[in-house]
């Protein structure tokens, strides 16, 4: 159930950003300044996140029965958590999604709950098969693989993190 719960945080803020969007925030989500912001804050949250994972790694055990998606926090804040401290998913919204969106508007309140429906619906259905995958492949890939997997996705968090400080800077 942590896949699903993960994914209706992630919806509860992405209908937030939706109504800020239709209400006129558009314009400061392409400001060079907030670019450069979501750039600097994204890349320290990445690299804090692959360093935190890579220091985990070494004592972690594959479990999944009744934890939470970060320990001490509802997986619905986690969803919230996780998708505003990624900066892909800022950078789809201020690209991609915005022009999904103004796509939508011509449509009026139909094409905009439409499109969002759609979109939430793909999140859920993708995110709930990746849930049920980890859930049922804990045998298949054992302690040994998921600390190879972690160390392995800690490394490349961090990478991300400065090639997003990098760019964040105009480097």
């Amino acid at each position: 159930m942590a896949g699903p719960l993960i994914i209706m945080g992630h919806g509860i803020l992405e209908l937030s950003l939706v109504v800020f969007i239709i209400l006129g925030i558009a314009p400061l989500l392409h400001a060079p300044s907030t670019i450069t912001a979501i750039g600097i804050v994204g890349g320290l949250a990445l690299m804090y996140m692959g360093y935190k994972l890579i220091k985990d790694a070494r004592a972690a055990h594959f479990s999944t029965a009744g934890e939470k998606a970060h320990e001490g926090i509802h997986p619905i804040l986690s969803g919230i958590i996780g998708s505003v401290s990624n900066p892909y998913w800022i950078m789809w919204w201020v690209t991609v999604g915005m022009g999904y969106l103004v796509g939508s508007i011509k449509f009026g309140l139909a094409g905009v709950a439409a499109f969002f429906t759609g979109h939430i619906a793909a999140d859920l259905g993708w995110y709930s098969l990746v849930s049920l995958a980890v859930a049922k492949g804990k045998r298949l890939i054992g302690d040994k693989g998921y600390r190879t997997l972690l160390y392995s996705c800690g490394f490349f968090l961090v990478f991300l993190g400065i090639w997003f400080l990098k760019r964040a800077v105009g480097g």
